[in-house]
């Protein structure tokens, strides 16, 4: 490993194949829809669908694949299952994330409605 000036150390190339499989699942942008619908609080599949606008199967696929990467988890509740994140790491980077590409486009749709007018 190599130690850079800040003290920071680079991350292993187990560690950096992990977060790559773990950003491609999140490239997907329905499945990042799920991760944001998440990080707000949990939720069953048909919520999810219903707040994502995708269909049932598919939501439930991207589901089990994110569960799967480790990224969500589930818990029984009677007959359904109730997805959440419970780490507040990934709902941090999910929430900065969009957070920030929100903010970098506001201020652009705002700023070409102000010259139309």
């Amino acid at each position: 490993m190599v130690t850079l000036a800040g003290g920071l150390e680079d991350p292993s190339a187990e560690v950096l194949t992990e977060a790559a499989a773990a950003f491609g699942l999140l490239a997907s942008s329905a499945r990042l829809h799920i991760m944001w619908a998440l990080s707000q609080g949990e939720s069953d599949v048909t919520h999810l669908a219903d707040r994502v606008g995708g269909a049932l199967p598919a939501v439930s696929q991207h589901l089990a694949k994110l569960k799967l990467a480790g990224l969500v988890r589930a818990r029984r509740e009677g007959r359904r299952q109730i997805y959440y994140v419970d780490d507040p790491d990934i709902v941090t980077v999910v929430r900065v994330m969009v957070g920030q590409l929100t903010a970098r486009t506001v201020p652009a749709v705002h700023s070409t409605a102000s010259r139309r007018s």
